[in-house]
């Protein structure tokens, strides 16, 4: 019996010390993973940082504190009354990225980062934009976006936090104020379109008076020259007859004619009711006689008898036109 009661202690005693060691094990060694840093206190007091890898701990006289996180972090806080330098009241949302660059000062220089951020952007959000008005607050983003970096990149580097961008996600004017803004826009959008109407009825008129100056100055140019090509033809065709009669060396008796032959051309049309016949008709009508008689007495005769005809028209009721 007291050999069973020895043994069952010894076993109790081992399996005490085999779990005694496992929990040195698990508080001695450790593993930080990549992109993590932790602080080690020992007795309470700040010991060094631990950066990735394996490490070894003292049990029961180093403390490893909750890792922080290294990498760049987006936080988004939520929307901040703030007021214009115009008296208005503004929502605006925020979205800063920071990351920690030492883990030390961010565990002990701070207690709570994340809400220190916050607030510190909440306060320096209000002194920029209270010093701007409402239209300069909806375009110089980009200005207070960099004046809020600097500002908070300078406040948080104690603190071993890095602020790379600040951005505003929204700015929300005040209802009446968007109902202004929507008025304003819609009367400038009708406006611009008003005014892009007028300039293309103008450029099309523009256009419209161009190609009827471009088309009657055409038609001019072409009368023009088709009225001197009909000149030169009307010419060179008299040019022609004219050689023609001088080359054929005409006699009085065909000259007489001729003469005869256009004058029933005076009356040709259903609208000549009277014409008159000139006087040199009895100078041809002598011609032609004495052609066709071979004397001057049945000439003369022939002409005196066409004298006495000369008064009556062939479109009848004529006046005596004689000379």
């Amino acid at each position: 019996m007291n050999i069973s009661g020895g043994a069952l202690g010894l076993t109790v005693v081992l399996l005490v010390l085999v779990v005694f060691v496992i929990i040195v094990l698990v508080r001695a060694v450790r593993i930080i993973p990549q992109a993590r840093a932790g602080v080690v206190e020992r007795l309470g007091k700040y010991q060094r940082t631990l950066n990735p890898g394996l490490t070894i701990l003292i049990p029961f006289v180093d403390r490893l504190l909750p890792l922080l996180d290294l990498r760049e972090q987006v936080v988004s806080f939520p929307p901040q009354p703030v007021i214009t330098e115009d008296n208005l009241v503004v929502s605006i949302d925020t979205v800063v990225y920071f990351q920690v660059t030492d883990a030390r000062a961010a565990t002990y220089e701070i207690a709570n980062y994340i809400q220190a951020v916050e607030q510190l952007t909440t306060t320096t959000l209000r002194n920029v934009v209270g010093g701007l008005n409402l239209e300069q607050a909806l375009t110089s983003r980009d200005e207070i976006n960099g004046q809020l970096r600097v500002v908070l990149d300078e406040a948080t580097g104690r603190w071993g936090i890095r602020v790379s961008r600040v951005e505003l996600k929204a700015i929300e004017p005040p209802h009446s104020i968007q109902d202004s803004m929507e008025k304003q826009m819609r009367a400038e959008r009708d406006r611009r379109a008003v005014i892009l109407t007028a300039e293309g009825t103008k450029q099309s008129q523009i256009l419209t008076a161009e190609g009827q100056r471009q088309a009657a100055i055409l038609k001019a140019e072409g009368d023009a020259q088709a009225a001197i090509l009909r000149a030169d033809g009307e010419a060179q065709a008299i040019q022609k007859v004219f050689d023609a009669i001088h080359k054929g060396n005409p006699d009085q008796k065909l000259l007489a004619y001729q003469y005869l032959q256009t004058l029933p051309k005076l009356a040709e049309g259903s609208s000549n009711k009277l014409w008159i016949i000139p006087s040199e008709v009895g100078e041809a009508l002598k011609g032609v006689g004495s052609a066709l008689s071979g004397g001057p007495d049945q000439a003369g005769l022939f002409g005196g008898a066409a004298e006495d005809s000369a008064p009556s028209s062939p479109a009848g009721g004529g006046q005596d036109a004689r000379p």
